[in-house]
């Protein structure tokens, strides 16, 4: 375990720093250098305490208190952080799980969220900090000890803990998870609240001037080769790519997606306590809270969705189509919340709807998210159109084919997928999209359509693709402008015949829509 006598510039505890409030941005002040609620690591009410909180009295074997664990809320947030690094787990996934069986609730669950996505967030920076306060590289530090000095250092520069609270909270930590490092832990952390976020920057990030991609990525905590792929897909436009680095790191609103037939928009933001959305005509707004446990959401009035999400599905259905329009495709549809819209759109208009899905617990989703609706779920790749008898070939009017990708158009909502895809992600990505577009192709009827759908800006991904499988396919396809199918009066939507939606200036997720008719 790493402790003090291994660190590079620190051999014999803290040094320097400022013990006032270190921290910048508008996140909530939990700590006023007093234990918390639950400041134990394991539940309330649960029996006796755990490790350390009560030791034995030597004069006399007398139960007395000890220095307390570190709190709840950051044990969760520990735990969740460490699990994404160390298991390949989603926050997502791991994080309400741990919440409820620690029965966290209101603002201890807030603080505990915020914590676990800002960390993960910004990790790649922090971990530059990090570097530098410690003299010696991140990856050199015990992973247990890594992930507290990032949950720490988190807390010193974005939120409004104070800086001697966030140092000694985490020196608690570090004592529960690796007791031989607390002096290394203390007197890093130390050093990292001799700065603020911006003085960090000035220090460690390259030159605007000489290397802008590099700046931008150290500033705004991401990959530098998504940096360039957001820039090359704004036009060059530093500024602007800037603005969505800062999007990617805010905390993202929770969307509804009131279902056609099912859920009026309005009356559900007023039954949820939320508001109609700017765009899509079936978009709500949640402040927050679970909306898991909303009765609409529980009911299958509603469903979880982003609104660019909404958007480019209900794009597709409200296409101009001449001829039979009663027979629908999805050819990728875990898991399920697209397929469920169109579900209940093709409800409303007399059709049906085939929804394809390759993974057998995907699909099991995918029937899970469209049931009691006109659809029909098939367990197999869509990529076996014209030799699977329920995937004939010019047999369906219209198809989706929201496309697998590196989701580069969500990183807002998956703060750790920044930092686990690579370049080389993209070549079988591409491969895969080219077919499923062909496919998709091949399974429309002549004068049918198909949109493309992807949640990632890249030009790979998005314009390539479509451009490729277009040209390989083998009869001749139409570029139809998809501005059009938007909502009117919808900002920034370029030039056409594709769209892109951005959360700088939509506040969407990423989508990519391209929408095809087959000659």
């Amino acid at each position: 375990m790493t402790g003090p006598s291994e660190s590079g510039r620190f051999s014999d505890g803290p040094r320097g720093g400022r013990s006032g409030d270190a921290g910048r941005g508008g996140e909530r002040d939990r700590d006023r250098g007093r234990p918390e609620r639950g400041e134990r690591p394991g539940r309330r009410g649960d029996g006796p305490p755990r490790e350390g909180r009560f030791g034995a009295d030597r004069r006399g074997g007398v139960r007395r208190p000890v220095r307390p664990a570190v709190d709840l809320p950051r044990h969760v947030a520990y735990q969740a952080i460490a699990a994404v690094h160390r298991d390949d787990a989603y926050a997502n996934l791991v994080l309400p799980a741990m919440l409820r069986d620690e029965g966290l609730t209101g603002r201890d669950a807030a603080f505990a969220t915020e914590l676990t996505y800002g960390t993960l967030r910004h990790t790649g920076t922090l971990d530059a900090i990090i570097t530098d306060a410690a003299g010696r590289d991140v990856q050199r530090i015990d992973p247990p000890v890594r992930d507290a000095l990032r949950l720490g250092t988190y807390q010193l520069l974005h939120t409004r803990v104070p800086a001697h609270a966030a140092v000694s909270s985490t020196v608690d930590l570090v004592r529960t998870v690796g007791p031989g490092a607390t002096g290394f832990a203390n007197a890093v952390l130390r050093e990292v609240a001799g700065r603020d976020t911006d003085g960090w920057v000035a220090k460690l990030a390259p030159s605007e001037e000489t290397d802008p991609i590099g700046h931008l990525a150290l500033a705004y905590s991401h990959p530098q080769w998504i940096v360039r792929a957001f820039a090359e897909a704004l036009g060059g436009d530093l500024r602007e790519t800037a603005r969505l680095l800062i999007e990617d790191n805010e905390r993202p609103p929770v969307h509804l997606c009131a279902r056609p037939g099912l859920a009026d928009p309005v009356a559900l933001a007023d039954e949820v306590g939320g508001a109609p959305g700017a765009f899509s005509p079936y978009a709500v707004y949640l402040a927050g809270g679970a909306p898991g446990d909303l009765a609409a959401v529980a009911e299958g009035r509603a469903h979880v969705q982003d609104e660019g999400s909404q958007l480019v599905a209900n794009a597709l259905a409200v296409a101009p189509l001449d001829g039979p329009d009663g027979r629908w495709l999805d050819l990728c549809a875990g898991p399920g919340g697209k397929a469920g819209l169109l579900g209940a759109l093709a409800e409303e208009r007399g059709a049906r709807l085939t929804a394809v899905e390759v993974a057998e617990h995907r699909a099991r989703l995918v029937a899970q998210a469209t049931r009691g609706l006109p659809v029909t779920v098939l367990h197999t790749d869509g990529r076996t159109v014209g030799a699977d008898p329920k995937l004939p070939e010019g047999h369906f009017d219209r198809v989706l084919v929201d496309a697998p990708c590196t989701g580069l158009g969500s990183l807002r909502r998956r703060p750790e997928s920044r930092w686990r895809r690579q370049p080389s992600d993209l070549p079988p990505l591409t491969r895969l999209q080219r077919e499923l577009l062909t496919a998709a192709l091949r399974a429309v009827r002549p004068g049918g359509l198909v949109a493309y759908v992807t949640c990632s800006p890249h030009t790979v991904e998005t314009h390539v693709t479509v451009t490729e499988a277009s040209r390989r396919c083998g009869f001749p396809v139409d570029f139809v402008d998809a501005r059009p199918l938007l909502p009117a009066g919808m900002p920034g939507l370029g030039d056409g015949p594709t769209v892109q939606l951005w959360p700088q200036r939509h506040g969407t997720d990423a989508m990519f829509l391209a929408v095809l008719r087959r000659g």
